[in-house]
Parts: C-alpha cells; sequence; structure tokens
C-alpha cells in the first residue's frame, strides 16, 4: 500500500461512510416501492453506491 495521508484516510473513511449510508436507503427505498420502474431506480442506486464504496476500500489494502 503506498503512503496515505491522514487526511487522505480520513477523507476516505467519510466517503464510503456515505456510499455505504446511500446504499441503505436505496435498498430500503426499493423495498417499499410499489412502481416497478421506481424500485428498479433505487436498485441501481444501491448497487452504485455499493460499487464505489468497494472501489475506495481498496486503498486501504
Amino acid at each position: 500500500m503506498a503512503n496515505i495521508s491522514e487526511l487522505d484516510l480520513q477523507n476516505l473513511r467519510h466517503l464510503i461512510g456515505g456510499y455505504d449510508t446511500t446504499h441503505c436507503k436505496m435498498q430500503a427505498y426499493a423495498q417499499q416501492a410499489t412502481d416497478p420502474k421506481i424500485k428498479q431506480f433505487f436498485e441501481k442506486g444501491a448497487k452504485s453506491a455499493m460499487d464505489n464504496k468497494q472501489q475506495l476500500m481498496k486503498f486501504l489494502n
């Protein structure tokens, strides 16, 4: 792992936490949606947030 500054580490933590929160909220909204298009919209958003979170997590390995 390359050396990352404490500020970069804090920024990563903040971004990862934000994407995690977004993922959870989008999943909850998708589960409550009755319209298939709305449900799909939130499911796609949840997947995108999880993908972004996983990409950022790679910087910590």
